[in-house]
């Protein structure tokens, strides 16, 4: 009966750090920073959340039954990303379709702005963490070479805790690398996508108000 894997405990967690050395702490600081920036833009950026489903339509409907009033669209601009990019186009309705068009493509710059905050950052954190890794291998071959003895000697402790630092801080710095660029990655692409969406449905709002005002 074979028996069930063992998790690491405090203590092997603990021992791991030391081996690996002081510069490992930069490693696990960026870490941490990929994690909380992950776990932020995830959150951020559900499409329910910046993209509402059947809210065009539901302006739309709005818009044919009653006159937008300033309270209503300070609240469609509260709603989400979307909400704010129709509202400055329903704003300026009276001032054509070309001022229409300026506005919602102004306020989406803006928009674009926030949905790609601390994005730059997590990418970062992906180019770097090989580099901290680099580093940590380099203190780690210098604690080996100063275990040589001017007699040619080693000493074999010094030696081995010179290894485990560069093999530790190249192993943590590729790991934290790897998951930070592949989230980079994809929420780069899910914002490019929603900005395309924005337009496409910016426009939609244009074309029919423009067909209800003849």
């Amino acid at each position: 009966m074979r028996a069930a894997p063992r998790l690491p405990s405090e203590n092997d967690l603990l021992s791991l750090i030391q081996a690996a050395g002081w510069p490992v702490w930069f490693l696990i600081l960026a870490s941490i920073a990929a994690v909380a920036l992950i776990i932020e833009r995830f959150l951020s950026l559900k499409r329910a959340k910046v993209l509402p489903a059947g809210l065009l339509e539901e302006v739309v409907g709005l818009r044919r039954s009653q006159p937008m009033t300033p309270e209503l669209l300070n609240r469609l601009a509260a709603n989400s990303p979307l909400g704010r990019v129709l509202a400055s186009g329903l704003r300026n309705e009276a001032a054509g379709r070309e001022l229409m068009k300026e506005a919602m493509e102004e306020t989406g710059r803006a928009v674009a702005h926030d949905l790609e905050r601390y994005l730059s950052a997590l990418g970062t954190i992906a180019a770097i963490a090989p580099l901290m890794g680099l580093f940590g291998t380099v203190v780690g071959m210098i604690e080996i070479f100063g275990a040589q003895a001017p007699t040619g000697s080693a000493n074999p402790q010094q030696l081995a805790h010179g290894i485990s630092v560069a093999l530790y801080n190249t192993a943590l710095g590729i790991l934290i690398a790897i998951p930070a660029m592949i989230a980079y990655r994809h929420f780069r692409a899910r914002v490019d996508s929603y900005l395309v969406e924005m337009e496409q449905q910016s426009l939609r709002l244009v074309d029919t108000l423009r067909n209800l005002q003849r």
